[in-house]
């Protein structure tokens, strides 16, 4: 693994504004890998009961009033709600925020262009939208650049996302697809298995066979596609034999218009995600 210095410039420390759900998945990710050390990070939340739980939980140094630690900091992680990111813009503009300090939005919606207007300082933004899954290792972010970022910059953001799964650099004009995709793509997927699970017991299976059998197969049939590079369709074809059960099952999800009502899920969430962007206030 790489180690801390190669992340963060001597003296230098990173800071998580919003140690919510994903600011704490985050954190534990960079120190499991050895990215950072526990004394290099440092983190805010909204209480001082929840700074408490988390310096508690994770032995790092954690702050509401952040002002005075972002003048040490390298790198700012901004984990916060949409509708917040003014206040932190104003909280950052009134702390000795370093020229070169990279600032990182995991924020869904919100633009760089909006983020660097916001701040109304030189520093370089990223744009990241990572997923649940990080919290279990298997995340998926994508990382956009913003005004004046580097490639330097780029492969900051996606080491430290990939230590809580896969990343991948993209254009900024992707980002609310992929907020709706694989942000939002989680609970599709839930969805999917409970109504799958359901269907077991529908024909004779307990429930918690049924739920892993499900969840299994779909993590498996995930792995193929990855380690295997072969086109969904293909390995579909793999399993659906002539005149069998398999084809039956899928003739019947294409009655339902599977193909179509997931592909209005992800249009319907884009649109919403737009909608969040231009309400951050």
């Amino acid at each position: 693994m790489p180690d801390s210095v190669s992340l963060l410039e001597p003296g230098r420390t990173l800071g998580v504004v919003g140690a919510g759900v994903m600011g704490q998945t985050l954190i534990k990710g960079l120190l499991d890998t050895g990215l950072v050390a526990r004394r290099q990070i440092w983190a805010t939340s909204k209480t001082q009961a929840s700074c408490d739980e988390v310096a508690e939980s994770l032995g790092i140094a954690t702050v509401r009033d952040y002002r005075e630690a972002v003048g040490t900091a390298g790198i700012i992680l901004v984990c916060v709600k949409p509708a917040q990111i003014a206040a932190v813009a104003a909280m950052l503009r009134q702390s000795q925020l370093r020229p070169d300090a990279l600032l990182i939005s995991i924020l869904a919606g919100v633009s760089s262009e909006r983020l660097e207007s916001l701040l109304d300082l030189p520093n370089v933004w990223v744009r990241a939208m990572p997923n649940t899954p990080c919290v279990v290792g298997q995340g998926m972010t994508a990382v956009a650049g913003g005004r004046g970022s580097s490639p330097d910059h780029l492969a900051l953001a996606e080491r430290i996302f990939s230590s809580v799964g896969r990343c991948a650099v993209v254009e900024e004009h992707y980002c609310n697809a992929i907020t709706a995709l694989s942000g939002s793509g989680p609970a599709y997927m839930y969805l999917m298995m409970e109504a799958l699970a359901d269907a077991g017991v529908r024909v004779g299976l307990r429930r918690d066979l049924a739920l892993e059998l499900v969840a299994q197969t779909m993590l498996g049939s995930a792995r193929m596609v990855l380690d295997t590079g072969r086109h969904p369709a293909s390995l579909r074809d793999d399993v659906t034999t002539p005149a069998g059960c398999t084809i039956g099952g899928l003739l019947m999800l294409e009655d339902g218009k599977i193909r179509s009502v997931l592909a209005r899920a992800v249009e319907e969430a884009t649109r919403i995600v737009e909608q969040l962007g231009r309400a951050a206030k």
